[in-house]
């Protein structure tokens, strides 16, 4: 009850303050802590002591056995010990107290408990009542330039007093439209006539030199949008299925097509090396038939340029001191094992060692040689690939045109580069042919087998 009299302010004196050590009981002695406390709360074997200070509020008294508290406080003191934070001035006094709301419009009289500083003052969430400023028009205005076959004056004064009442709730104006007197209007018609209304006053209100702001409205735009909701929202099953199967096909149809530029890709680089090494195989035999010989200097530039067209890249040694020349003659791990058989296949045919005397001339020749094979062995793999598409989009044509044939020639005669690195072995052959389901017929084996012997017979006259 003496709680509840000095709430109420009842049988208290007129200055009665509350001290800070009367509520904190600094008078009574403090208990002191037994050895015998501290020592029976020690930190479990095996709990962290992160965990351990969490479950005391104090760690410094391991005998308090306050628990945790169950929601979390806004004091911002860590795990110190709570204070309590006491003015000496008296509470400030409350009072059962009519209001008004000055956004209602009834003169409504409510009550409410409010501080007795605060009579009189304002009701203090007034200030959120927002409203719509709807312009208002004149005769003269609406004669000159608000006139509308379409709507009626009245009808125009309609919309604007639903635009006031409801502060541009287009939806609810929409729902409290006056159909019987008027033709039905949908919520596009509605805005497309208020923000026309609102952008001509604005344009003839105006002072002469100043660019007045306009508000967009795309009414026509607004109305497909809600034409595509509504196909969509009406789409039955089997149509959802048919799109789902279209998305999966378009992906497929992009992917493809990505694969198919990384591969023009690809040969576009083969070409070009190709062309260089040819432009550099030009030149050093314009170099050899001078007189004077070519210093070591020339052999490296040109092996170093090699190296940068071709697809291997073989070790170079620029840091200081001696190393073994046969080093420059190892092949790269990253080569691959396919293009590594093909390179042993060919120099074996050709009658060439695989660890010749690394003199610098043969080393550079040697690896010149290599280079040629795996580029001979990847244009091979691209033309390959080429037919096959040629091929398979030739079968396609014919199912899809029963009795035509394409227009695009296809090669009759094969590229000498297609069996270089095939052997009469079975093993070797099935290492290295790569054009799988397309059969050459028999002049195009007779073609094959005199290209391939005229290139070898060629390159061992080069060696």
């Amino acid at each position: 009850m003496s709680d509840v009299k000095d709430i109420l302010e009842l049988d208290r004196p007129e200055k009665e303050f509350i001290t800070k050590d009367a509520l904190m009981n600094s008078d009574k002695k403090k208990k002191p802590t037994r050895k015998s406390d501290v020592n029976t709360f020690k930190r479990p074997e095996g709990m962290h002591r992160e965990l351990w200070g969490l479950l005391w509020t104090d760690n410094r008294f391991p005998c308090n056995k306050d628990a945790p508290p169950l929601i979390p406080t806004d004091t911002n003191q860590g795990y110190k010990q709570m204070k309590a934070k006491i003015g000496s001035s008296r509470v400030r006094p409350w009072k059962w107290m009519p209001f008004s709301n000055p956004a209602r419009k009834d003169g409504a009289i409510f009550h409410h408990w409010r501080r007795v500083a605060d009579e009189g003052k304002d009701y203090p969430f007034a200030r959120f009542d927002k409203q719509a400023e709807v312009p208002v028009y004149s005769d003269l205005e609406y004669q000159q330039h608000l006139h509308d076959d379409s709507w009626t004056r009245q009808e125009t004064d309609h919309l604007f007093e639903l635009c006031k009442r409801f502060a541009l709730r287009f939806a609810v104006m929409y729902d409290r439209w006056d159909r019987d007197k008027y033709p039905n209007r949908s919520i596009e018609d509605l805005k497309e006539r208020y923000y026309n209304i609102c952008n001509k006053l604005v344009k003839v209100r105006a002072p002469q030199g100043t660019e007045p702001k306009v508000r967009a409205y795309d009414a026509e735009h607004e109305r497909r949008r809600k034409l595509q909701l509504t196909k969509l929202f009406d789409r039955t099953p089997e149509q959802v299925e048919e799109e789902e199967k279209l998305i999966e096909e378009l992906k497929k149809i992009e992917l493809r097509k990505k694969e198919r530029e990384k591969k023009t890709q690809d040969l576009q680089k083969l070409i070009t090396a190709a062309d260089t090494n040819i432009d550099a195989r030009k030149n050093d035999k314009k170099k050899a038939s001078k007189k004077f010989p070519q210093t070591q200097k020339n052999i490296k530039e040109s092996t170093a340029q090699n190296t940068e067209t071709t697809g291997i890249k073989f070790p170079d040694f620029k840091q200081p001191g001696a190393f073994v020349r046969s080093q420059k003659m190892k092949l790269p791990a990253s080569l691959g094992q396919k293009k590594t058989k093909a390179i042993e296949q060919v120099l074996e045919e050709l009658g060439i060692e695989y660890n010749p005397m690394p003199t610098e001339e043969i080393t550079s020749h040697f690896n010149e040689l290599r280079q040629d094979i795996v580029l001979l062995y990847e244009l091979k793999l691209a033309l390959a690939s080429c037919d096959y598409e040629l091929e398979t989009l030739k079968h396609q044509y014919e199912v899809l045109n029963p009795g035509k044939t394409p227009d695009v020639p296809l090669p009759e005669t094969p590229d000498p580069l297609l069996d270089i690195g095939q052997g009469d072995d079975e093993h070797s052959r099935d290492n290295i042919d790569v054009v799988g389901t397309l059969t050459p017929n028999r002049k195009r084996k007779a073609a094959l087998e005199s290209t391939t012997a005229h290139l070898l017979k060629k390159m061992k006259n080069r060696v």
